[in-house]
């Protein structure tokens, strides 16, 4: 599969290690220079900042989709190629998924967590078959893959992980994946 837009999900703030924003702004450069288009939640704040301008500054395609509700708690980022303003979130979710060849998920907070649950039980449904990746920054996600790697040995899941779940430790490791 051919990936030609990345769907990033993260928080809207920055965290405590700067190595989230970092990481951002690395996975923003590299979008850029391969041509990725970003889609992402569009806010202006955070990590989603970092990482929406580090597209902009290298000339990448940035497509953001805001819902209504949360227009003014993550202002908006006024930069983008495109900014969506939708109902809520669920069809926030909906239209990211639908632009999308792929996701992955940055640091972040509940609703970092919602969205790539949601987008894997997608997955297991088979209403989409998209890649999904995490960038486990700085350990950021070791707590979460540890659970993940035991649902699965505990069969709670309908298939080997390894099928639905690709773990990065730095940006540059999705590159292969884009080619």
């Amino acid at each position: 599969m051919m990936i030609q837009s990345l769907a990033v999900f993260c928080g809207s703030k920055n965290g405590n290690n700067p190595i989230f924003s970092e990481h951002a702004t690395a996975l923003g450069k590299l979008l850029a220079q391969n041509n990725i288009t970003l889609i992402y939640g569009g806010g202006g704040k955070g990590i989603m900042g970092s990482l929406a301008n580090a597209v902009i500054e290298f000339n990448g395609t940035v497509i953001g989709v805001i819902p209504k509700i949360i227009l003014t708690w993550e202002q908006q980022h006024e930069g983008l190629t495109h900014l969506l303003v939708v109902e809520d979130m669920h069809e926030r979710k909906r239209k990211m998924y639908d632009l999308c060849d792929a996701a992955l998920i940055l640091p972040g907070g509940f609703g970092t967590l919602d969205e790539l649950f949601e987008m894997l039980t997608w997955n297991q449904l088979s209403i989409h078959n998209k890649p999904v990746f995490i960038l486990n920054s700085n350990g950021f996600y070791d707590h979460l893959i540890q659970h993940i790697l035991l649902l699965e040995k505990n069969d709670f899941l309908h298939e080997p992980i390894s099928k639905r779940l690709v773990f990065l430790n730095h940006p540059e490791e999705i590159a292969p994946f884009l080619q």
